[in-house]
């Protein structure tokens, strides 16, 4: 069974299956939805718990000696398997397949990871798991979601802002959800249940958004002039090295100019996305991108690239960061 972040709640509710994979790129909601299984394990008599860290090294035999060893007065067992690579290697696919074959009746198996990537969660032990019980893909909410899921969670502690706070909110914490749960915990702790005054949030909440190449690439992309200046400065402050923030600029740049390239030669669209290696939701942003940035100003901007790299080898002056804007502007800009 295949569930989202938000059905586990009610499934929770309704019912326990005897084995639960819980995984997702975001540790805040990994760490919840575990925490949500182990307490309605815990309603339900599974009062022991063993904790298993799959690192390298790790002995696959320790999953079936902790299914099949019972303490003579406990109740059940829950196992509480992590994978912190995501990749549990030929051995302990193998291993989660077995188990998933026979579960112990008495055992509840819970296997979290994080950051696996696409091609693990296409694995025959993650089918293994979700045959077996449930498999829950926690996705985090993107930036125009986020104010509505900070209200949320706003709202579990009785509070609310009015749309204006929670973009502030949400512009803070920009990629961090953990930031965001400190700080709305913060809001609940300094402030009385109600509605939430913006003076009041920009006096508790700390800037600490988490600023990286993936989210300058897709600022970029989507034309975002404010969040694209905010995430060169944001990295400039943070010390991020120019030739990593010049690869990521010029990805982006490079695609436009060859997609470009093909549509003047009127080749069709899609096959030049796969031959320019646009894959997923990238292709959605890139398509976009497109409708305003024409050949000739991907072009410039591929030349504008190569005068920075001059720079950042000492071969040419100039002020890095500030062409890297400028750079940032001839693509975002209308």
């Amino acid at each position: 069974m295949q569930l989202k972040g938000e059905q586990l709640a009610a499934h929770l509710e309704r019912e326990l299956k005897p084995v639960y994979l819980v995984h997702g790129d975001e540790p805040l909601l990994v760490i919840e939805a575990a925490d949500a299984i182990r307490a309605a394990a815990r309603r339900r008599g599974f009062d022991e718990r063993e904790v298993l860290a799959a690192i390298a090294g790790f002995n696959w035999h320790e999953l079936y000696h902790a299914a099949g060893s019972m303490s003579l007065f406990g109740g059940r067992k829950l196992i509480d398997l992590r994978l912190p690579t995501g990749k549990p290697g030929r051995d302990g696919g193998a291993a989660l397949q077995a188990y998933c074959a026979r579960p112990s009746p008495d055992s509840l198996l819970l296997v979290t990871m994080i950051g696996a990537d696409w091609r693990e969660e296409k694995a025959a032990w993650v089918a293994s798991l979700a045959t077996a019980g449930v498999a829950v893909k926690l996705l985090a909410p993107d930036l125009a979601a986020l104010p509505a899921w900070i209200a949320g969670r706003l709202g579990r502690q009785q509070q609310s802002a009015d749309a204006a706070s929670l973009r502030f909110i949400a512009e803070r914490v920009e990629g961090n959800l953990l930031a965001a749960h400190q700080e709305i915990l913060k809001l609940g702790v300094l402030y009385p249940p109600g509605a939430l005054r913006l003076e009041q949030i920009r006096e508790a909440v700390l800037n600490v958004a988490r600023y990286d190449l993936d989210g300058l690439r897709e600022a970029l992309l989507a034309g975002d002039v404010a969040r694209l200046t905010r995430t060169i400065d944001g990295l400039q402050q943070e010390g991020e090295a120019p030739p990593l923030v010049l690869w990521a600029m010029t990805e982006e740049v490079r695609a436009l100019a060859q997609v470009n390239a093909g549509l003047e030669r009127r080749q069709p669209l899609d096959m030049l996305l796969k031959e320019a290696r646009v894959w997923g939701p990238r292709q959605a942003q890139l398509r976009r991108a497109l409708q305003r940035v024409d050949g000739r100003r991907a072009r410039a901007a591929l030349a504008q690239a190569a005068r920075i790299d001059r720079m950042i080898k000492g071969l040419a002056a100039g002020d890095v960061w500030n062409e890297f804007r400028r750079l940032g502007l001839n693509i975002a800009v209308a």
